[in-house]
């Protein structure tokens, strides 16, 4: 997600309150950096404690244990859009199966769209009253069906949950049971938090998300993880979701998984150019800017049409509709290996007139090929059929196989944002963290894999990643970084994600999620090790729920290294490095650098070295300098004149008083 700034942000949060927070859930306390100074703290390499420790559903490995389950909740799902109340009605069957080895007798299911109500928790806690207001999902009727028979409930709503109590509990290990609930709800208006209906020259666009009740997750760590729904992220289990949307006629629907009856909702002439598209690493218009304004380009010309979608293995689905959609698509060139959906696989993008340009939406589908092949050949292959870029009210929001952005998006802006909210499809839609609760694992995981994403594209255009998610000043992250460093209200990354300020929400959790990856990756384990490792994180935890410890004992396990140090002072504290060059000496056989450790967290350093005659030698002074000095003096054997040190002279790594990093000889 990329939410656009907002102007009111959560300001009802206080900052006091999440340092407070920080401190009971990790148990230290955020260590503040005064301006100008850094504090060695004497902890620095101490073991660092997890917050779950293992048992045998999760391993000290970082892996799944020989015990691990987790359930499943499997969706037949039919709706209707109603244009003329601008209303959603549905009715879905949930096949739930309980795969914990406890009894379960209640169930709680997610209402996402209560948040508009005008008493909702989510304007509370985040200041927006202004927001739009709806009556929230009224739910008509609740059904369940276990052991050979059917009883209506009365379910038990509170705020955006609600809670069903069961007449016999159902069994674990297996047990299933059939939930079907009939629903209606008024679709927010532009902009909506995510899910709208916004105005275009040709017609209305839905964007339709977080539309359905929806399981809440059973885990090993809390149980039912029921934290309400303040407008932020989500945690869901994963299943197959097969659904139909009912629309008028003249409008097209994109959404995610695989569309099912093409041949009765597409003309022949529309499946001739997804054809033609399904060959082609170029894009083909499915549907032209002349095609929205005739009527005769549709297979009908009255009454309403329904599209059938079905979608495998994922943990959610949304869509999109309207009169005004312009379709474009391409080609995608997956790795053939096991869990791939068959092909086509096809780039999409659909958007109204309005995002019609060279500079704009003519290059989404360029932009939507190159992040799924990207991030398929770098970490894990895209495991779905097509990858939608939808051009509405520009939510900056993503779903599987299908991403929100907006309409008038153009230039760098439109390549990074939808190269971000396709990169969710990895971050949280495969590794299926708990975004509620650990943003860092989501935001800040994805911006990582995007930085390196626009390295990548079209050698470099849209490099590096300067944006309002990562280095946004200079594109350097090491210099960008610094004033958060120093900044004594920052919150760490491992506070709840619902308790960080508006204010720090990019900057905390995006930009030092993703830079802290980066660190590691460049320059505490180098990428060969890394890649290795977190490929295999991916792998691992793909379709189900890893937590932060789960993550850090793996990356440790798997790279072979003891990052404690690391874990505490850049997740679970706000530690800084900061070295100085405080002497050279000449000796018999060269030099005698003296290095000092004034900072907190010891990444570790290149220390350069520029002799009289243009020359210049590297050395890297690693962590393990520091377990038991805080300064260090270093030979430098040469016959040559040394004149200048520089530490970390390619400001790799984010050096919070650089003024003493540079020494010359006398």
């Amino acid at each position: 997600m990329s939410l656009r700034p907002d102007p009111k942000g959560y300001r009802s949060l206080l900052l006091g309150c999440v340092a407070s927070l920080a401190c009971v859930t990790s148990g230290w306390a955020a260590t503040s950096l005064p301006p100008g100074q850094a504090v060695r703290a004497p902890d620095v390499f101490m073991p660092q404690p997890m917050p779950d420790r293992p048992t045998a559903f999760r391993s000290a490995a970082g892996v799944p244990g020989r015990a691990f389950w987790q359930n499943r909740a499997d969706y037949s799902i039919n709706a209707r859009i109603l244009p003329d109340t601008k209303s959603l009605s549905g009715q879905e069957t949930i096949t739930y199966t309980n795969n914990s080895p406890d009894a379960l007798d209640v169930i709680w299911l997610n209402l996402e769209q209560n948040e508009y109500k005008p008493d909702s928790r989510s304007q509370y806690a985040s200041g927006r009253f202004s927001a739009p207001r709806t009556n929230g999902v009224q739910i008509q009727k609740v059904v369940v069906e276990y052991g050979g028979s059917k009883k209506e409930i009365t379910p038990i709503i509170s705020d955006t949950r609600m809670q069903l109590r069961l007449p016999t509990a159902l069994r674990g290990k297996g047990g299933k049971m059939r939930i079907h609930v009939t629903w209606q709800y008024v679709i927010p208006g532009p902009w909506g938090g995510r899910t709208s209906v916004t105005p275009s020259k040709n017609g209305d666009i839905y964007e339709i998300a977080q539309w359905y009740p929806r399981m809440a997750v059973y885990d090993d760590i809390r149980g039912w993880d029921t934290a309400p729904y303040l407008a932020q992220e989500f945690y869901l289990e994963y299943g197959n979701i097969d659904y139909r949307v009912t629309v008028p006629w003249n409008y097209t629907v994109a959404g995610s998984g695989t569309l099912l009856n093409p041949e009765s909702v597409l003309t022949a002439t529309e499946r001739k150019r997804l054809s033609q598209a399904a060959h082609s690493d170029t894009r083909v218009l499915i549907r032209t800017a002349q095609d929205v304004t005739d009527p005769g380009s549709h297979r009908h010309d009255h009454g309403d049409m329904t599209w059938h979608f079905r979608m495998e293995n994922t943990r959610d689905v949304a869509f999109a509709a309207s009169p005004a959609f312009v379709w474009d698509a391409a080609r995608m060139n997956l790795p053939a290996t096991h869990g791939v959906t068959r092909g086509p696989h096809l780039a999409m993008s659909v958007y109204p007139v309005e995002g019609v340009g060279p500079d704009g939406w003519d290059r989404s589908t360029e932009y939507v090929k190159h992040a799924i092949e990207y991030f398929s050949e770098q970490w894990y292959p895209y495991p779905w059929q097509n990858a939608i870029n939808l051009g509405g009210h520009g939510a900056g929001m993503e779903y599987p196989g299908i991403v929100f952005d907006g309409m008038k998006d153009h230039g760098p802006q439109l390549f990074w944002i939808t190269t971000h909210e396709l990169g969710h499809g990895w971050f949280p839609m495969i590794v299926g963290s708990n975004e509620r609760r650990n943003a860092f694992m989501d935001e800040g995981f994805n911006t990582f894999i995007d930085a390196y994403a626009s390295d990548h594209f079209n050698h470099g255009e849209f490099a590096p990643k300067k944006d309002n998610e990562f280095a946004p000043q200079t594109g350097v992250p090491a210099d960008d970084i610094v004033p958060l460093l120093r900044d004594r209200d920052a919150p760490p990354l491992m506070v709840p994600s619902d308790l960080v300020q508006e204010r720090y929400r990019h900057p905390v959790t995006y930009f030092k999620g993703a830079y802290g990856l980066k660190l590691l990756r460049e320059q505490i384990v180098g990428p060969e090790r890394f890649d290795r490792a977190f490929r295999r994180y991916i792998d691992v935890w793909a379709y189900h729920h890893p937590t932060p410890s789960d993550f850090f004992r793996f990356m440790s396990s798997e790279t072979g290294e003891d990052l404690s140090w690391f874990w505490r002072g850049w997740y679970f504290e706000n530690r800084a490095p900061d070295y100085a060059c405080t002497g050279i000496h000449a000796t018999s056989d060269g030099y005698q650098v003296t290095v000092q450790n004034k900072g907190s967290l010891p990444i570790p350093v290149t220390m350069l070295l520029t002799y009289a005659d243009g020359t210049t030698e590297r050395q890297v002074i690693p962590t393990e300098a520091w377990y038991q000095h805080t300064a260090i003096d270093l030979p430098v054997r040469t016959h040559g004149v040394l004149r200048t040190v520089t530490l970390d002279p390619d400001h790799a790594i984010p050096d919070i008083d650089r003024r003493d990093n540079t020494l010359y000889t006398r």
